[in-house]
């Protein structure tokens, strides 16, 4: 599906579209979690494609600037050996063979110029895509290494979030505080309830009550004391 979409959009679209894809089931590159480092590993490997394609294009230039310089040698022979054969005829009074040897000596010479700017230009171009080989080369070991240290901080993103989350699920000092509050209303009722039972209390009740108890004491106290041996004996007499 994402080759597909790749293959259709091309690399930069498709990897935008797959984002996209993401976002929409709720799991976007912003977030900064799995998503995100599974797009740049993506992103990565289409990097890693696109130097390997240069690196491919470089090579059919080198392979292509190799022949225009090997034509020119050849050309540039040939036209020493047209020059020498040129000379040789004339010595030898062989003034027609002279002649074609010169001739084409001269067409060399008139087509090397020709030659030698397609050389040099086709080393321009050769130097300039090996340059920008070099660089795509070294930003790529660049995104390899920003790569395995986002993984590395997406592990530690990772494990600070099961921390914070055990501390939300074990938050003690949140349980502490409802014991407090719980244990407060509890004594607040307490101390209320005690205040309620106090003011239904009627106080000449209970003067009338703590006026009968004593009554009760003192009779008690004065029954007592008739029961001892010596009290006995005096009312006997």
């Amino acid at each position: 599906m994402k080759q597909a979409i790749y293959w259709l959009m091309g690399e930069r679209a498709g990897r935008t579209i797959v984002g996209t894809w993401n976002w929409l089931w709720g799991i976007p590159v912003e977030s900064g979690g799995r998503v995100a480092v599974s797009i740049a590993e993506e992103s990565l490997q289409s990097m890693q494609v696109s130097v390997q394609k240069l690196a491919e294009a470089v090579a059919m230039q080198v392979g292509s600037y190799e022949r225009a310089k090997k034509k020119y040698t050849e050309k540039v022979q040939e036209l020493r050996k047209f020059e020498q054969q040129a000379a040789l005829a004339q010595q030898s009074g062989k003034t027609d063979a002279a002649r074609l040897a010169m001739t084409k000596a001269i067409q060399i010479e008139q087509l090397l110029p020709q030659l030698e700017g397609q050389v040099k230009q086709a080393e321009t171009f050769v130097n300039a895509s090996k340059d920008k080989l070099n660089r795509e080369r070294l930003k790529l070991e660049q995104y390899k290494t920003d790569m395995e240290n986002m993984k590395d901080l997406a592990e530690i993103n990772s494990a600070l979030e099961s921390i914070a989350k055990v501390n939300n699920e074990f938050d003690i000092g949140s349980a502490r505080s409802s014991f407090e509050s719980a244990k407060n209303a509890v004594e607040g009722r307490h101390l209320r309830s005690n205040a309620l039972a106090e003011l239904a209390e009627n106080p000449n009740e209970k003067l009338a009550a703590d006026l009968d108890q004593l009554t009760i004491d003192d009779e008690v106290s004065r029954r007592l004391e008739m029961l001892n041996p010596s009290t006995l004996e005096s009312s006997v007499e």
